[in-house]
């Protein structure tokens, strides 16, 4: 028998090919009348024509969001948008930006607004991250949740097919997480498997021809889906190591979470035999774990950490800092098993499952 409490998110979702054009009217709706817009120094461009849109509702341009919005960057953006007299932030990127503007709602009480470009569906969620002294501090607030999400399929085809393939992944982590879970909600679940479909056929597609608009437009509805996965469910081991090696080496945020989610799942697979073999079959494959690995080699991604700039004695001071504070994850978490099966994920080995692991 079912037995499950679920509470949705306030999400405001305007999606399709040209949305951008309907933001100054969304706005009005929501009576925000100078937006501060947030982008990275590489979407500049992209910034620049959202103010163009906005016309009299821009107040001005934040062009410096970072990824794991460092601490210093969230101060510097909010004494800008506080100069400006803005009364909201629209964040126009991936996950830097909307991180940016969560920021600045957890700090300021500023409304924000996103504008995804990418896959990462942070944007469905109400978890937040700043970066202080080396660490990554996260939570959940309901006051981080955009305000308004512009999901505009056409914006998606500038982000090069290289890059959508880890994109992709870190959204596929968010689903996956909440399907191999010690907590799992049906309905959660369900937005969570059609997320993973949906990646799955994709994200392929798009590797193989980057101008195929329908792939974009659903692997933009599968983030979309795998977001609002994570807002109402949980987070676990993946995210715990996802964190700290964005807050304490820096590191890709995308790729990071792209070369370990097989390990992950293959730690958890056991303890959570069920969910793991739903999501194989939401794959289509017969192993979770290694259908993840192969996803992720068949779209061109990484599968090594030691491709991504960490070194192997960086590993004993990952698992430290990874196992320091209890986790809520399906399966015992140790700092022998964790270092093992992050040194199979530094030499970009298949992930094994958590008995084969050194205890």
């Amino acid at each position: 028998m079912l037995d499950f409490s679920y509470r949705a998110l306030p999400w405001n979702i305007v999606f399709g090919v040209g949305a951008l054009a309907r933001l100054p009217e969304e706005l009005d709706k929501l009576k925000l009348s100078s937006a501060l817009v947030l982008a990275t120094p590489h979407q500049t461009a992209d910034g620049t024509a959202v103010v163009e849109l906005l016309g009299e509702r821009a107040a001005g341009l934040y062009d410096k969001a970072v990824m794991h919005v460092p601490a210093e960057t969230a101060a510097d953006a909010l004494k800008e948008a506080e100069r400006l007299g803005a009364d909201c932030t629209v964040s126009i990127g991936g996950g830097s930006t909307t991180g940016l503007g969560k920021a600045l709602a957890l700090k300021a009480g500023l409304p924000n607004v996103a504008i995804p470009t990418t896959y990462a569906g942070s944007e469905m969620t109400n978890v937040w991250g700043i970066t202080e002294a080396g660490r990554k501090v996260t939570g959940r607030d309901e006051r981080v949740v955009p305000n308004l999400v512009i999901y505009d399929p056409a914006l998606t085809l500038t982000l090069p097919a290289g890059l959508a393939g880890p994109s992709g992944l870190n959204a596929m982590a968010q689903a996956v997480v909440n399907v191999a879970s010690n907590a799992l909600n049906p309905i959660v679940a369900s937005m969570a498997l059609d997320a993973i479909r949906a990646l799955a056929r994709s994200l392929p597609r798009i590797i193989e021809a980057p101008d195929d608009l329908a792939a974009r437009s659903e692997a933009l509805y599968g983030a979309c889906l795998a977001g609002g996965a994570l807002g109402t469910g949980v987070t676990g081991l993946h995210h715990r190591l996802c964190h700290t090696f964005g807050g304490t080496f820096n590191t890709p945020h995308a790729e990071t979470h792209t070369i370990l989610l097989p390990h992950s799942v293959a730690y958890n697979a056991e303890a959570a035999a069920e969910g793991t073999q739903r999501i194989a079959e939401a794959l289509g494959v017969a192993d979770a774990a290694q259908g993840l690995f192969e996803l992720a080699r068949r779209v061109g991604a990484p599968t090594a950490l030691s491709a991504i700039g960490i070194r192997e004695e960086d590993l004993d001071r990952a698992a430290a800092v990874a196992t320091e504070t209890p986790i809520n994850n399906p399966a015992p978490v140790t700092h022998a098993q964790i270092r093992a099966m992050l040194q199979n994920a530094w030499q970009g080995l298949a992930p094994v499952p958590l008995s084969t692991l050194a205890s």
